[in-house]
């Protein structure tokens, strides 16, 4: 008689296989982008030199390829810091450690231009996601490397973007200072799209205070570049404005990752300038 198979419910693996992502050790590269829309995971591994397709569990699509000679992998996450701390959870576990959020944002400064790209330093944690992570006082901040590397690839590519914090909120709606069904709304949700534009947020989004928390809790490398769809100031929405540019600038930022990676014999959680200075030489 054959033996069931047994799982435990405190760490949810499936015949060798994460529970969500329904993905194993070794099946995916450790450079993974990560879209929120599961069909931007096809759109973005379309931009890569080869690419096959992984699995399809929940909202968790993946794939994998080759990038101008970098290993790279896409995984979408869903919406919100929930669905995406599980993501960065079960990626952790079968190895990845460079995790770069792909995504879209609403700018809530009056110079953002629909279609210009913003790369997230730090993002507000209004996410309620990574509270259950550390204390409100814990940073969500970026890996240095991941956002110089993304810097460097938009400004080779010659793309319009900014640099700064970002506002990840736990909904689209009242979250991000939209009135909900029937106008209703309250003063917190009012008054906070003016309360970050006077702190210098650059825009809101939804899920990279999450990851960059665990990652930084885990020792991971986490990043984001997002395409500002709309502007919540000037009140422009331009769908899939920009988000072709995100995507080109983060595979660039994985190979110039991928390349400091190789010269100094793996992945090290600290990285110089002049570490990526010798990465970049090596791409010239």
């Amino acid at each position: 008689m054959a033996v069931a198979e047994r799982t435990r419910a405190d760490r949810p693996i499936v015949k060798g296989r994460m529970y969500h992502i329904d993905l194993a050790p070794g099946e995916i590269p450790p450079y993974v982008l990560l879209p929120g829309d599961p069909a931007r995971v096809d759109r973005i591994a379309r931009s890569w030199d080869s690419f096959e397709v992984l699995r399809q569990h929940r909202e968790y699509r993946s794939a994998r390829g080759v990038y101008k000679g970098a290993p790279i992998a896409a995984l979408s996450t869903g919406i919100g810091g929930p669905s995406a701390a599980i993501a960065v959870e079960e990626l952790a576990e079968i190895g990845v450690h460079t995790l770069i959020r792909v995504g879209t944002t609403g700018a809530i400064q009056p110079w953002i231009k629909p279609g210009d790209v913003i790369i997230a330093s730090a993002a507000v944690r209004y996410d309620c996601a990574s509270s259950e992570y550390a204390p409100p006082e814990y940073p969500a901040a970026a890996a240095p490397d991941a956002v110089l590397a993304l810097a460097e690839a938009t400004k080779r590519l010659g793309l319009r973007f900014h640099v700064g914090v970002v506002a990840s909120t736990a909904t689209f709606h009242l979250g991000q200072s939209r009135p909900g069904y029937r106008g209703y709304t309250w003063s917190a949700a009012e008054r906070r799209i003016d309360d970050l534009r006077h702190m210098g947020v650059l825009s809101f989004e939804m899920e990279a205070a999450t990851i960059y928390t665990l990652a930084s809790l885990y020792g991971l490398r986490a990043a984001c570049i997002c395409a500002a769809i709309a502007n919540r100031v000037t009140n422009e929405f331009v769908p899939d404005a920009g988000v072709e540019d995100a995507i080109r600038a983060a595979n660039e930022a994985v190979r110039i990752l991928w390349s400091l990676d190789t010269l100094r014999g793996g992945y090290k959680r600290e990285a110089t300038i002049s570490d990526l200075a010798a990465a970049l030489g090596k791409l010239s």
